[in-house]
């Protein structure tokens, strides 16, 4: 049992490049930047890495975007990421297992996407008003769209057999509350009231046929296809999340839309929705009510039943994950001024399940991290690592904490 423990310890290790080398026990971002690319963080015990080598700000994918590719033999899976320099912000790949980045766009002003097709190895990004996808081993590139002059659009997701996009069109209007009122202060409550129109549509992958599904005078936004049912897309209805029944689906062939979860008290507010893995269920942050009583809480979409783990206060987190075989959650904490009002929240969070509750384990030490930036957790393919992103050392980078207790 032991050795298998053992083998099971270095086979995680060298998934990331890490050797079995003894490890610097350090308060993380203590140091701006840290003396070392990998350290043992001294309030929790366990290893952090740091995944980004390349200089200026380097930021992984927002929480429900896949960024992963296998590995086609044993050369490591890879991750894709942002990079952002004085030439703008590209699309680059790491290799989880020797931690070398290659560029995968490099001809484009600034893109933006975070559409990752693991079958078919192709990253699928947008700059200006054209839609392009690159393949992550070979880096070659070809135009999938290019939105006419009426439909100006933003692609946001794929779905699971990888022929469909999805994303969500903005009226003009829309478009200048969010150029004059940049900070999402500003704009968040003024998009919300205008009530303008938005359209929900798809594009072929092979062909670039665009098709509208549906439009609504509401601030539809975060798209997300399920990752088992092709023809299955999750949307919300954007706003203050104590006046907002957020979560739906619609049916991209039949167009039925359905509401997943109704709120049931006032101030109740349920959010940052996002798909199992097997695409049974849609998880969310509840709260009942806002500020009040924390939830994950997950809707089986086929019987309309609800299962729910309630965490402590300091426990809530911006953004919740699930792991690839559904055992374990990840959160990545919060700060003082966000909606929980924790006093001691900046923790990146490891959760298992017990009962009705959540039982917590805290992972990193998230106190010199200023949650302007959003970590974004993701589990590593083999489940044993978390990756996210900080700002600790002083700049945006990507990092991975091993979810086993490091062996000093």
């Amino acid at each position: 049992m032991k050795t298998t423990r053992s083998l099971a310890l270095l086979s995680g290790l060298l998934l990331l490049g890490i050797g079995a080398q003894a490890q610097k026990t350090l308060v993380t971002g203590s140091e701006k930047p840290m003396a070392a690319a990998e350290w043992v963080d001294q309030a929790t015990g366990h290893k952090v890495v740091r995944l980004s080598a390349l200089a200026g700000d380097n930021e992984s994918f927002y929480f429900h975007n896949n960024p992963f590719v296998k590995q086609l033999g044993k050369e490591g899976d890879k991750m894709v990421y942002y990079h952002k320099s004085l030439q703008g912000k590209q699309l680059y790949v790491v290799n989880l297992k020797t931690r070398q980045s290659e560029p995968l766009t490099r001809a484009f002003a600034a893109v933006g996407g975070e559409i990752l097709a693991p079958k078919r190895r192709e990253v699928f990004y947008q700059t200006g008003d054209s839609v392009y996808a690159t393949h992550v081993d070979t880096k070659k590139t070809r135009l999938v769209l290019v939105f006419p002059a009426d439909f100006k659009a933003s692609i946001t997701t794929l779905n699971a057999d990888e022929t469909l996009l999805g994303g969500a069109w903005s009226t003009d209007e829309e478009k200048e509350i969010s150029r004059k009122y940049p900070a999402k202060s500003d704009f968040f409550n003024r998009i919300y009231e205008a009530k303008l129109p938005r359209t929900l549509f798809t594009v072929n992958v092979q062909n670039g046929q665009l098709t509208k599904l549906f439009t609504d005078n509401a601030w539809l936004n975060h798209v997300q296809f399920s990752p088992a049912d092709p023809q299955l897309l999750m949307f919300c209805h954007e706003g203050p999340w104590h006046k907002v029944d957020r979560i739906w689906t619609i049916d991209t062939k039949t167009k039925d839309v359905k509401l997943v979860h109704k709120r049931t008290m006032d101030m109740e507010i349920a959010g940052h929705e996002f798909f199992a893995p097997d695409g049974k269920t849609i998880w969310f942050d509840q709260q009942l009510p806002r500020g009040a009583t924390f939830y994950v809480t997950g809707t089986d979409l086929k019987s309309g039943q609800e299962k729910q783990y309630q965490l402590d206060r300091n426990e809530w987190s911006v953004h919740y994950t699930i792991s690839p075989n559904q055992k374990l959650f990840a959160g990545d904490g919060g700060n003082e001024t966000a909606v929980a009002k924790a006093p001691d929240g900046k923790w990146i969070y490891l959760f298992r399940p017990e009962g009705s509750k959540f039982k917590s384990e805290k992972l990193v030490n998230m106190k010199q991290h200023q949650y302007a930036l959003e970590p974004n957790v993701h589990f590593s393919p083999d489940e044993k690592w978390i990756i996210f992103r900080a700002n600790f050392e002083g700049s945006s980078q990507i990092y991975a904490v091993e979810i086993a207790k490091a062996t000093l």
